[in-house]
């Protein structure tokens, strides 16, 4: 294969402000044969972009996380797809959220509306932000009716791992890592809890990739959650908080693949995995996962109607194509320093188009 096209395109969006660095990792047939970083990681310090370095992933929380650890307490019977939250969460057992199901809230049709900011009330309580977060669930309004559309929604991944965290007894960061990353030998995949934020810097501070600097929190994001939401539940949440590297994406997309291919599996029952991306009324999105739209999908033109992936504000992005056997993991810190810049959503799609012309 020859990497120099897609090198070349690379440093070309450096050099035109579309992100200042980025880690591109692409395997075909369970076999890594592209793996390299570009830029900076730190502009202020300027900072290379390393092959190692560590991102904050946003939303690839929803699928890597929340997603897989539901798809092992359905393996384990502790739950099903239908179930209704009502019937699991005594604050939802009354009110008109009762009737959602987990598949709903997978597939983002349970209603709920796509965002809020939260943070600003929950910022001003100084006790059990996480405890006033769910309150502010329960109490919130739906904007559609329950399975009418689909609505992306980072708050009904935010119930998903209320959900988790009721019939674990366990906080979702460890029972993700004891279930899913752990059999895997996956170390790069965490969350960072901010009351131990210090002692996990302590370890990964010189891996860490900047992000933007926030406003309101008046500095540059390192080794912190960038959403504001999961930074004011401590940094731990369903919709995102995930922080690793390109390399053990790769593990868990591994394994996701193995699933879609009926091929065996250390932590992920392919029956399971396939019941999530079955397709439901011509969505786009399946249960935890995106597919590739008919009209500018982020994954290009030529990734099939059955691959399964998904973004991450900050950059960051995953497809995995069950025909072809190939996975793509792009990670940019298109934010840092400033979230504003959306040259990305142009670039994504020309990147993955040139991979694949270059590959198969």
């Amino acid at each position: 294969m020859d990497k120099n096209p897609i090198s070349q395109k690379i440093e070309q969006a450096i050099l035109q402000g579309v992100f200042p660095g980025a880690v591109l990792l692409c395997a075909i047939d369970q076999k890594i044969i592209f793996h390299e970083s570009y830029g900076m990681a730190d502009i202020f310090k300027k900072k290379e972009m390393r092959k190692n370095s560590i991102f904050d992933l946003a939303s690839l929380t929803k699928p890597l996380a929340t997603t897989l650890a539901l798809s092992k307490l359905i393996e384990k019977g502790k739950i099903c797809l239908n179930q209704k939250i009502g019937s699991i969460l005594k604050e939802f057992k009354t009110c008109e959220k009762a009737d959602i199901t987990i598949d709903m809230l997978l597939r983002h049709t349970s209603g709920y509306p796509a965002h809020r900011e939260y943070f600003k009330k929950m910022i001003q309580k100084n006790k059990n932000p996480r405890q006033y977060l769910r309150q502010l669930l329960v109490q919130e309004t739906l904007e559609t009716k329950i399975d009418a559309c689909q609505v992306y929604s980072d708050l009904g991944f935010m119930v998903l791992s209320w959900i988790i965290e009721t019939i674990t007894g366990q906080r979702l960061d460890q029972y993700v890592f004891e279930q899913i990353y752990s059999p895997l030998e996956i170390e790069k995949l965490f969350f960072i809890d901010l009351d131990q934020k210090d002692e996990i810097l302590s370890q990964y501070q010189q891996k860490m990739v900047a992000t933007q600097i926030c406003p309101w929190r008046e500095k540059l994001l390192k080794g912190e959650v960038a959403d504001d939401n999961a930074w004011a539940a401590g940094g731990i949440e369903g919709h995102a908080g995930l922080f690793g590297t390109a390399g053990a994406i790769y593990k868990l997309c591994h394994e996701i693949l193995n699933a879609l291919l009926n091929k065996p599996t250390k932590t992920v029952a392919p029956n399971i995995i396939k019941a999530f991306v079955q397709r439901k009324n011509q969505y786009d999105r399946v249960a935890g996962f995106d597919t590739p739209s008919k009209e500018n999908s982020s994954s290009g033109h030529y990734f099939s109607s059955s691959s399964v992936g998904h973004l991450g504000f900050t950059g960051t992005s995953f497809w995995i194509d069950p025909e072809t056997s190939l996975i793509i993991i792009f990670l940019t810190n298109r934010v840092h320093p400033l979230r504003s810049n959306e040259s990305i959503k142009q670039f994504r799609p020309q990147i993955h188009d040139l991979i694949v012309s270059q590959l198969l």
